[in-house]
């Protein structure tokens, strides 16, 4: 299994995870609807069956469901994994001792007694300073609670911040996690992607498939209607669905080559830009299964640029 290690860390995860916002949240995705805690246990372990053991959640997926269920799914198949997830900085939250209590909220949901990758989860900190917040994450490194710090949706200026302050504890910045997929390529030219290379700070992409765009099981000729709110997402729309075919019509004949899916050539596009780690969703196992097909093969050069060139609309 194909593995990376997270920035100048010495954590190492697999070079594709899966994210579990899904799993328990009932807002956005319709969790309880037409899909619950047995499908998505069956994504889990159907996951680790592909031998990926990267997980990627948050304290406020599901309101802290989406921890519990990794907690009870990892518990009972005993198997060691790695997990990342995310803290809010959030008004209510003053000083370091609130990093402290989130850290053990979340290794209690989790039950466990360390987190590979804790990450904040976006770049609100009127009520804490980053000094504040990043040295009580070093606190927890050496602590011993966390493996490695990592930052969310920050911005290439507020990024290389982050990498001085935790400088001065001498521990790396590991990872910013960010949304980057042939349809969202805006990291490219905002300077996020060239600042965290220049700084050997992973991306970790999240909806690395465009929220299911990429996995073609939409059509602009019978688009059918999204659950929850990507219902309102004009993407989704016949018209919008018309936009992004020929990126799908490439995809397929990629895919055909390599006996791929659309979704799994789109997830070997990102993984071939390099230190960069995608994370896509899995409510069910056969979604779990098709993303791991993305990994131990690789697109040619000539193949990326192709889909490079085609997708120049969305940089």
């Amino acid at each position: 299994m194909q593995t990376t290690q997270l920035g100048n860390t010495n954590v190492t995860v697999n070079t594709l995870g899966i994210g579990t916002w899904s799993w328990g949240d009932k807002l956005f995705w319709g969790y309880g609807d037409k899909y619950g805690p047995e499908q998505v246990k069956a994504a889990f372990n159907a996951t680790l069956d592909a031998g990926v053991t990267f997980f990627d959640t948050a304290e406020v997926y599901g309101l802290g469901e989406s921890e519990t269920l990794l907690g009870q799914f990892i518990k009972e198949r005993g198997q060691p994994v790695d997990i990342a997830t995310k803290y809010g900085p959030a008004p209510w939250r003053f000083g370091g001792d609130a990093v402290k209590e989130a850290v053990a909220g979340s290794l209690k949901r989790l039950q466990m007694g360390h987190i590979a990758l804790y990450q904040v989860h976006w770049p609100f900190t009127f009520f804490m300073g980053q000094e504040t917040l990043l040295n009580a994450l070093a606190d927890e490194v050496q602590a011993g609670r966390i493996g490695a710090i990592g930052i969310s949706n920050y911005d290439a200026k507020q990024m290389r911040e982050a990498h001085d302050i935790l400088a001065k504890r001498d521990i790396p910045l590991a990872v910013n996690q960010m949304q980057y997929s042939l349809l969202h390529r805006n990291i490219e030219s905002n300077n996020v992607l060239k600042t965290a290379r220049e700084l050997n700070i992973t991306i970790l992409a999240y909806s690395p498939l465009a929220q299911g765009l990429l996995t073609g099981k939409y059509n602009p000729e019978n688009p059918p209607k999204p659950e929850g709110a990507r219902a309102l997402d004009s993407r989704f729309s016949s018209q919008g669905l018309q936009k992004i075919a020929p990126v799908l019509n490439l995809l397929t004949q990629l895919g055909e080559k390599y006996g791929k899916t659309q979704a799994q050539v789109a997830l070997n596009w990102l993984i071939a830009q390099g230190n960069v780690i995608p994370i896509p969703g899995a409510k069910n196992a056969q979604q779990a299964a098709q993303n791991a097909g993305a990994l131990n093969w690789s697109l040619t050069p000539e193949e990326v640029q192709k889909l490079d060139n085609a997708t120049q609309a969305w940089l």
